[in-house]
């Protein structure tokens, strides 16, 4: 397997004239997904003990993909000033295992947002009757 392919492009990294005070003064804590991705790693058929560079070159493509990914859907957001999950489901679009876990996520939300709020009038009514 050649490096090329697990090494993000310096193109992607620097966007010139995007600086802002937030984005300079935004420092990510490393290392701090590790963990999790020591987990997920294992589970994918890697050692229990993966080496500490390959956790961090993961955890930086990965934060690295996310980042991005906000960005651009900040962008596509900007003509309607408003950042809605619909404009990450577009750009995923294409990505058919992507879109579709991220459909499922979002249901599943929804039905534990409705499960609090009937619990929540339950316990309304519990309390209204004492």
């Amino acid at each position: 397997m050649s490096n090329s392919l697990i090494v993000p492009s310096a193109s992607s990294k620097v966007k010139v004239g995007s600086a802002t005070p937030s984005d300079t003064s935004f420092k990510r804590k490393r290392g701090m997904f590790q963990k999790d991705l020591q987990h997920m790693m294992y589970g994918f058929g890697d050692d229990p003990n993966s080496l500490p560079e390959t956790v961090a070159l993961l955890e930086d493509i990965a934060v690295e993909y996310v980042a991005d990914l906000v960005h651009k859907a900040q962008d596509v957001a900007t003509k309607r000033g408003k950042l809605l999950t619909d404009d990450f489901l577009h750009l995923i679009r294409k990505d058919i295992p992507k879109r579709h876990r991220c459909q499922e996520l979002l249901s599943m939300n929804e039905e534990l947002k409705q499960a609090r709020k009937a619990f929540e009038v339950d316990e309304e009514k519990l309390a209204s009757t004492d």
